[in-house]
């Protein structure tokens, strides 16, 4: 007969990979194309802040050129892509490890109310991507007259 040693940690743990299985499911279908293709070879890490007057998105984006990054704004929705380039050559030797990732990279953010849509700055400097969402001063919300 064998002992099985308790671990209280093992079905929190079971979980957690489960969910963490879930939302990447999840991810990987809100980024996908509309063929069902995956529109993203890899995501770029970013950090997402804000303060009294701005929100700002940070993306790391090493070895990226700014000319091969797309910012756009539509319908309250912030889309980051573009691609980074593959630089290996083949001259010097075959490669026996590859780990830096290359091809093309998504991220998708929903605005709130309070952004202003028409002053998004973007900057890209060192390979980190800042992108600068101002506030409103006021949002004024809007009656709906209900007609009779």
């Amino acid at each position: 007969m064998a002992l099985m040693r308790y671990d209280p940690w093992r079905t929190i743990s079971q979980l957690q990979n489960e969910m963490n299985r879930l939302f990447e499911s999840q991810l990987d279908s809100e980024e996908s194309g509309d063929n069902g293709t995956v529109a993203a070879d890899w995501r770029p890490a970013v950090d997402v802040q804000e303060d009294s007057a701005n929100y700002t998105i940070t993306a790391d984006l090493p070895g990226v050129d700014p000319e091969n990054i797309d910012v756009s704004l539509e319908n309250g929705v912030l889309t980051i892509r573009g691609e980074r380039q593959d630089d290996r050559r083949a001259e010097s030797g075959e490669y026996k490890r590859v780990e830096r990732i290359r091809g093309t990279f998504f991220r998708r953010f929903t605005l709130p109310d309070t952004a202003d849509a028409e002053n998004v700055k973007a900057k890209s400097r060192n390979g980190i991507l800042e992108i600068v969402i101002p506030k409103q001063k006021e949002i004024q919300p809007r009656k709906i007259q209900v007609e009779s």
